[in-house]
């Protein structure tokens, strides 16, 4: 039961079921909205602050829980309101339709209701939460592993998302790193060591730009940032403006004792040939919790050393 609206929230199990649910909620707290035949947007209206925030929708509709867009539950319980706009796929957003939308937004003071707009989106949502921020002079931007663009011309060495290089991404809305400049702040997250997101980043530039470095943590750092629990204290610090590196930081030590970063570590070693380096971490490891993997990696190490 959402306490606030009196509407509950049901499970349905197939698809077109669940999308009528969130028409239902839609109709109810705010709207819903199906954006082209790639897109949909659910908006929930709350507090004064909103919160934009762009995912897959297979993603939300795969998860175990209340198949809600990931700031309902999270945005809700701080009294923000929430705009999610849902990908059917891997579009990254480059509709007509969904700039239009925008557009509108903009043109009828949408967005000046609100006395703190922040976007929000990783990955594929992080392209967009930087490039629709336009439509928001003066928003907040949360951007984790974001593309500046898939433009063949501009970013040739980026090898993946073979299937959104065929979109246009030279018309509106299309440039991420030139898109961000109205946005008041752009608070945005990268693993320096994953070289593809850590070119992307560099094509980020701005006195208005805060670059947080998350080495060791690879392309899909808001999932592990969900395992470690501080994902939430991430965005509320970004939404506030308290976020600091040093705070952030301090918040990221604890992936020291996550077996995925353990893991994600361990391989790294193991690719870049460093035998010392890794039985010194094996062994890190090891007196913390037992760890058969490591272990076995360990020995292999030792009797690279001899051979």
């Amino acid at each position: 039961m959402n306490e606030q609206s009196g509407i509950t929230l049901e499970h349905p199990q197939t698809r077109e079921a669940w999308r009528e649910n969130l028409a239902r909620i839609g109709a109810a707290e705010g709207f819903y909205e199906e954006i082209g035949k790639e897109h949909t947007a659910l908006y929930v209206e709350r507090g004064k602050t909103l919160i934009v925030t762009f995912e897959n929708l297979d993603h939300i509709y795969e998860r175990d829980d209340d198949k809600m867009p990931w700031g309902y539950g999270f945005v809700e319980s701080r009294g923000w309101s929430m705009l999610g706009l849902m990908a059917h796929g891997w579009s990254w957003y480059r509709d007509e339709s969904v700039f239009d939308f925008f557009d509108r937004l903009r043109d009828e003071g949408f967005f000046e209701k609100f006395d703190k707009v922040v976007f929000y989106g990783a990955s594929m949502g992080g392209y967009a939460a930087c490039t629709f921020s336009a439509a928001a002079p003066g928003a907040t931007v949360v951007a984790i592993s974001p593309q500046a663009t898939l433009d063949r011309e501009v970013a040739p060495w980026e090898t993946r998302y073979h299937k959104a290089w065929r979109r246009d991404y030279n018309s509106r809305y299309g440039y991420a790193p030139d898109m961000i400049a109205t946005a008041c702040e752009v608070h945005l997250f990268y693993d320096p060591r994953a070289s593809l997101d850590a070119m992307h980043a560099a094509l980020f530039r701005g006195d208005n730009i805060r670059k947080y470095r998350c080495r060791f943590m690879g392309h899909r750092i808001a999932s592990l940032w969900l395992q470690l629990g501080i994902l939430k204290p991430v965005i509320e610090g970004s939404v506030s403006g308290n976020l600091t590196t040093s705070e952030f930081y301090t918040l990221l030590r604890g992936r020291r004792e996550n077996p995925r970063f353990q893991k994600e570590m361990l391989q790294r070693l193991q690719s870049e040939n460093r035998p010392r380096l890794l039985i010194r971490y094996c062994e890190a490891v090891l007196e913390r919790r037992r760890a058969p993997h490591f272990r076995k990696a360990m020995r292999e190490a030792r009797q690279s050393l001899k051979a």
